[in-house]
């Protein structure tokens, strides 16, 4: 059995600590701040052992330079081959999901899924998924890098997980993201019971992370561009006829810009 550890760093940011239950070998993901993950081990009988990383941003990657010294450079860091991401000691280069052994966590899936940045990739342990900053609960990432036919594809292969995944993303853009989706499609009952549920969390300063690909396939708009009810969405906010799911996705995504 996998165990997430949640470290908050930062105004919204999400770190993860992973490790099996019968192991003391714990690795940390997207560590943005060292110190937030340093402090935290202090407080466990946790060994760190290791660094995934998702993407490039300096949010995600900041702390690892400092985590290696403090670490005596024993830590191995898994990362995207095809990113300027220094300290990378296993560099990944999926073409769309491929599997790993990791020590101490073992068989791990990577999924090659770019948009936010062309080389972004996502794990999937024990039906736990990390995911960086492609799928939030309730949203997606910009895209500061990839196109949106990009996006949507990686969008979809996340969605095609089993519905009883779990998604570790790394902010806690949730309120944000359910108060758009709530303007798109406000009459999904599932969405506006989410929301209530994630504004309780919140006031409670819970994080309403993780999520499952289950909830978000039924209340992500981004997850839901083929469908009427955000098509139509869509055709009647910009008077667009005969719409299709990459169109769709496209102008969500500007009108999520824009809100």
């Amino acid at each position: 059995m996998l165990n997430v550890h949640t470290i908050p760093a930062f105004n919204d940011n999400y770190l993860w600590l992973v490790h099996r239950s019968d192991d003391r070998n714990a690795y940390i993901v997207d560590p943005g701040c060292a110190k937030s993950v340093i402090d935290y081990l202090a407080t466990t009988d946790l060994n760190l052992v290791g660094i995934l990383i998702t993407h490039h941003h300096n949010d995600h990657t900041g702390g690892i330079k400092q985590l290696q010294q403090h670490f005596n450079h024993k830590l191995e860091v898994y990362g995207p081959s095809n990113e300027p991401i220094e300290g990378l000691t296993q560099q990944l280069s999926p073409n769309a999901a491929i599997y790993i052994d990791i020590p101490s966590l073992g068989k791990t899936q990577v999924f090659a899924v770019p948009g936010h940045t062309l080389g972004h990739i996502a794990y999937c342990i024990d039906n736990k998924l990390f995911c960086g900053d492609t799928l939030f609960s309730g949203g997606c990432g910009r895209l500061f890098e990839g196109t949106p036919k990009q996006m949507l594809k990686s969008l979809n292969l996340l969605a095609a997980l089993p519905d009883n995944t779990q998604v570790f993303c790394a902010h806690e853009y949730t309120l944000a993201n359910l108060a758009f989706a709530q303007h798109v499609i406000p009459h999904n009952s599932k969405l506006n019971q989410y929301a209530l549920k994630a504004a309780q969390l919140r006031s409670q300063n819970k994080p309403t992370i993780p999520s499952t690909i289950a909830l978000e396939k039924a209340i992500n708009p981004f997850l839901r561009c083929h469908l009427n009810e955000t098509q139509v969405a869509i055709s009647s906010k910009y008077n667009i006829e005969n719409i299709d799911n990459i169109q769709t996705f496209t102008i969500l995504r500007e009108w999520k810009n824009q809100f």
